[in-house]
């Protein structure tokens, strides 16, 4: 129950934003097609992100909540970019449970593929550092994480852009004999073009 709730208000978060691109027109004003594109250089984006932890990570925490900074690199124009990702994501402790706060430094690189116009599928791997290890008691100091991600861009402007998307993140185990640690997320990000 707990978790379908915060699953629904995540989706309903993702719907918002969507919506948001959403405009009315009059019946009496004829239409003109409105031309959007990815764009052709190097986009950089800042963004907050948000997320549900999964599994056993979810018996002890709540919810997920930081932000990244990502660059795109242009591989093959208007389709494929090698992407660069960083940022801080801290994973909330439940009230019930008297554990601190998981906080993460992520540190990723990967490819994002855009099939159609503005929407793209994306796969990230790279490495996560504790920044509160001592806190934790946790016998290492960095995991391995991969992210695979879908999204859309909507254009707001000449070369910029609201970037949305939807990703399962997972990060091994930081201690031995430890679970993964595993969370739904969504990212909101400004993207502009260089």
């Amino acid at each position: 129950m707990k978790t379908s709730i915060k699953l629904s208000v995540l989706i309903f978060s993702l719907l918002s934003v969507i919506s948001l691109n959403i405009k009315a027109q009059d019946i009496n004003t004829p239409v003109t097609p409105k031309t959007t594109s990815v764009g052709s250089g190097i986009r950089l984006s800042a963004g907050i992100e948000s997320g549900l932890p999964l599994g056993k990570l979810n018996n002890n925490y709540n919810l997920n909540f930081g932000g990244s900074l990502q660059a795109d690199f242009p591989v093959i124009d208007r389709q494929l970019y090698v992407t660069l990702n960083t940022g801080f994501n801290n994973i909330y402790a439940d009230d019930v449970t008297n554990a601190p706060d998981i906080q993460l430094i992520p540190v990723k690189a990967g490819l994002k593929y855009f099939p159609v116009k503005n929407f793209y599928i994306q796969g990230e791997a790279g490495a996560s550092f504790i920044a509160n290890k001592t806190d934790l008691g946790v016998t290492k100091s960095a995991a391995f994480v991969y992210a695979p991600q879908v999204g859309v861009l909507f254009n707001v402007g000449r070369k910029n852009y609201i970037d949305a998307g939807v990703r399962f993140e997972s990060n091994s185990k930081f201690y031995t004999n430890g679970s993964t640690s595993n969370f739904i997320g969504l990212r909101v990000a400004y993207a502009f073009n260089l």
